[in-house]
């Protein structure tokens, strides 16, 4: 065995290491280079080779009303371009005869996009195109690849017209013209209910994102399933075949009446107005199903007008008022710590409680002294409220909450709507580090009114909607159901949440109270001539920039109720938000329930053509003089027995002039025409008097003048 040489073999070893570790370098050097300098070289490289298979995109699905009418659907809209290397930059003889053509139909070409697009000149146009075409790119090639001819999308029906351009006209690989497809959603009625159906956004290279409202929430059964198509070269020609068909979206069936919708959205819009609020909400909901058949968001925005920009209803949790205390009550009620007649002594509307003053909004009149629990409500004295609900429950507040817990006040909803806020109730005796959540000694008084807790406004319908339903909480439904191809595929059923929110003779008292509430309370601005209406009012002080007495006030206006009140169809809430005096959840909020109820009732009355018919009216006709045959034929045609009709006949005696008064101008005629009298007419209308009197002997040749009136 030879000895091992380390002066030779070693050298050697290190000579093969500097030259890996050069090699290693070297390559990073390289991929650096590639990575920064190269970066726009190689992009260019890659958007030139072409996929032999690519994906097809689907038809996103419709969203539709709940009577069909469509509410968002997908059109495609393009953005155009230039490719001035299309076919290569080389000197060939196709790159020549395509820079002639260019420039031989540049001046035509700038013409017609004048025409479809006249805000930008047909100069401007020119100047525009030849910069892109003598754009000096990174690899140093000349004309731009991506060129954009117009800044803004166009329609399908535009994009047809620039196509048929000079020069545009051109395969894509040769002249260069191509466009990028987007997705739009467009709403047939615009604005309606903008919140709640959704929208998307639609990026470059055609991607499109879900934004809010159902569009977001049923993304996936919306959007569908991309399919593959490959494409082969057949006979110098590329041919796509599809290997996976692409599946188009699902159509969603939305609960919303397009009608309901729009009359909720003109009254909310037309109170804002006249109260000067920069904030509203409305909720329209059916009773028995508890599908909301209108939700309405309007913030009032820097020019003054109103839109839809937050899904208030659901998300926007605040303190609500005095419509809160229809839970406190409902819950001493079920709990039979009192009765509707329980006397309360509010005297002059001031009430110390542990140290801080409930008011009553009439104290400055003298309040409202001696008042049982169902004259609280229905003139919504805080005191009333909070008093009850301390003195029975301020040894174990715990037990009220839960009460609220158990009534459906704080229940989760569990909306499939992206953004839903469920209620925040405060727990006593719970461990907490934020100093909001404290509970001192005038949490209970004061959440028993509707102040230290955070209710949105879906939670409160929904609440109010199960006292119309006698005690039944339906979970708040926003589709009915998805379609595919025009048929139903799927319906979504009515949900019951709580089968009993409380006990039946309890709901059968609160429901009593409520009607008392708009036709001798504060909500009588709700009611209406026609039926009777079921609510309760709420204003609540809201502290901004400072606090009660240092900030601005705003209020938080409320009326809550359901119509008819005999036979509840729908549960209807009214939120308005403004700042300063006069405040007034009766008066302001209940005149937008009055208007929205009482067309929501206008638009779903339907009456037979029976329902019109009036039982004390004669519904056999009576028949004048004239022709009894004629006559005879029309009653029989119309169904009427002509044995029950009087039809008064005309005594003709020979020789003899008949009696036509009475008888309509063209009977009289052929009655005594027929006998060879002349006749002669004056006037419109019956026959009032004749020239020869009845019974006189007919001569030949006679004319008698009727005068008819």
């Amino acid at each position: 065995m030879s000895k091992f040489k380390s002066e030779k073999v070693l050298p050697r070893y290190l000579a093969v290491a500097v030259l890996l570790t050069l090699i290693g370098v070297a390559v990073i050097v390289k991929a650096g280079y590639t990575m920064t300098a190269k970066k726009s070289y190689w992009e260019t490289v890659a958007n030139r080779q072409k996929s032999d298979s690519d994906s097809v995109r689907p038809n996103r699905g419709n969203i539709l009303s709940c009577d069909g009418q469509l509410l968002a659907s997908s059109i495609p809209e393009y953005k155009i371009f230039m490719d001035y290397q299309a076919g290569g930059n080389a000197d060939t003889v196709w790159v020549r005869k395509r820079d002639s053509i260019w420039y031989a139909d540049l001046d035509s070409l700038c013409r017609g996009l004048n025409v479809i697009f006249p805000e930008r000149s047909a100069e401007e146009f020119k100047a525009r195109l030849e910069e892109g075409k003598h754009k000096i790119m990174r690899n140093g090639s000349e004309g731009a690849r991506h060129w954009a001819v117009w800044p803004k999308r166009i329609s399908y029906n535009t994009y047809c017209e620039v196509k048929q351009l000079p020069f545009f006209n051109l395969p894509s690989n040769k002249g260069g013209f191509h466009a990028e497809s987007f997705e739009t959603r467009r709403r047939p009625f615009g604005s309606l209910a903008e919140r709640t159906i959704g929208d998307i956004r639609s990026f470059e290279g055609g991607k499109d994102t879900a934004r809010f409202g159902i569009e977001l929430s049923y993304d996936s059964l919306l959007r569908g399933k991309y399919g593959i198509e490959r494409k082969q070269k057949v006979l110098n020609k590329v041919v796509p075949f599809t290997l996976t068909p692409a599946v188009d979206g699902t159509d969603v069936v939305t609960t919303i009446d397009v009608g309901m919708q729009d009359l909720a959205e003109q009254a909310l819009i037309e109170g804002l107005k006249k109260w000067d609020a920069s904030m509203g909400v409305t909720i329209l909901m059916e009773v028995k199903t508890g599908d909301i058949k209108a939700i309405v968001n309007m913030r009032r925005a820097e020019n003054g007008q109103y839109y839809e920009r937050f899904n208030d209803a659901i998300s926007y949790r605040c303190e609500p008022g005095s419509v809160f205390k229809v839970a406190s009550f409902l819950v001493a009620l079920d709990d039979g710590v009192v009765d509707t007649s329980y006397v309360i002594h509010t005297g002059c509307g001031i009430l110390n409680m542990h140290g801080a003053k409930m008011k009553d909004h009439n104290w400055h009149r003298g309040g409202y002294g001696d008042i049982n629990v169902a004259r609280a409500l229905e003139v919504s004295s805080n005191i009333g409220v909070s008093y009850v609900i301390d003195h029975y429950y301020g040894s174990n507040p715990r037990k009220y909450v839960e009460g609220l817990y158990r009534v459906g006040i704080g229940q989760d909803l569990k909306l499939p709507i992206v953004g839903y806020l469920p209620p925040k109730i405060r727990m006593p005796d719970t461990k907490t580090s934020n100093r909001a959540l404290y509970w001192s000694k005038t949490t209970l008084p004061w959440m028993s009114i509707g102040y230290e807790t955070q209710i949105a406004p879906i939670n409160t319908v929904t609440f109010y909607n199960a006292i119309a339903n006698n005690g039944k909480m339906m979970r708040p439904r926003f589709v009915k159901g998805f379609m595919r191809e025009g048929q139903m595929i799927a319906e979504t059923q009515p949900e019951v949440i709580k089968e009993q929110i409380a006990k039946p003779s309890t709901i059968k008292t609160m429901q009593t109270v409520l009607r008392h509430v708009v036709s001798q309370g504060l909500g009588k601005k709700a009611g209406s001539h026609s039926f009777q209406v079921s609510g309760k009012t709420g204003t609540a002080q809201v502290a901004k920039a400072g606090g009660y007495k240092t900030g601005t006030t705003e209020y938080w206006l409320s009326f809550c109720g359901y119509f008819p009140s005999d036979n509840p169809q729908y549960t209807c809430i009214v939120c308005i938000k403004k700042m300063g005096l006069p405040a007034s959840g009766g008066l302001m909020s209940g005149g937008i329930f009055h208007h929205i109820s009482e067309g929501v009732m206008a638009k779903s009355l339907k009456l037979s053509v029976t329902d019109a018919r009036d039982s004390t009216s004669v519904l056999i006709p009576s028949v004048l003089k004239g022709d009894n045959n004629a006559a005879g034929y029309v009653l029989r045609q119309l169904g009427v027995n002509t044995s029950k009709v009087s039809m008064a006949s005309v005594d003709v005696k020979a020789g003899k002039m008949p009696d036509v008064t009475g008888m309509g101008a063209r009977d009289a005629v052929y009655q005594l025409e027929r006998l060879g009298v002349k006749v002669k007419l004056s006037g419109k209308g019956f026959v009032a008097r004749q020239s020869i009197a009845p019974g006189t002997t007919l001569q030949t040749g006679m004319s008698c003048m009727l005068e008819l009136k």
